[in-house]
């Protein structure tokens, strides 16, 4: 799947985006979705974490329900949650905060 299509399926799945904290600094190059389902312990624990980071780098941020298109759940449905970095898949099931701020940096 190219990046436009990406881009434009978490648009038709109703993305909510988070805004990052006021007096930070984002690079703006990077943006951060997590894909996540409604009842999913884990999806709640890694939104949870990404809001944190991201809200301590200033990265925008926003979180999708891949039950909310069929085509992302077919994609990412057993996976969830899905961490994007600018579209690109970063890792899933658990935020490793180390590597995670290390790809937001970079």
């Amino acid at each position: 799947m190219s990046r436009s299509e990406s881009d434009a399926r978490l648009a038709r799945a109703g993305t909510t985006a988070q805004p990052a904290r006021a007096g930070t600094t984002a690079q703006p190059a990077r943006a951060v979705t997590i894909l996540t389902r409604v009842g999913c312990h884990l999806c709640e624990t890694a939104e949870a974490e990404v809001a944190r980071i991201c809200g301590e780098l200033g990265v925008p941020w926003a979180a999708t329900d891949v039950d909310s298109d069929v085509e992302l759940r077919a994609e990412y449905g057993d996976r969830v949650p899905v961490i994007l970095i600018d579209g690109k898949e970063h890792g899933f099931w658990r935020v490793e905060e180390k590597r995670f701020r290390a790809s937001l940096a970079g």
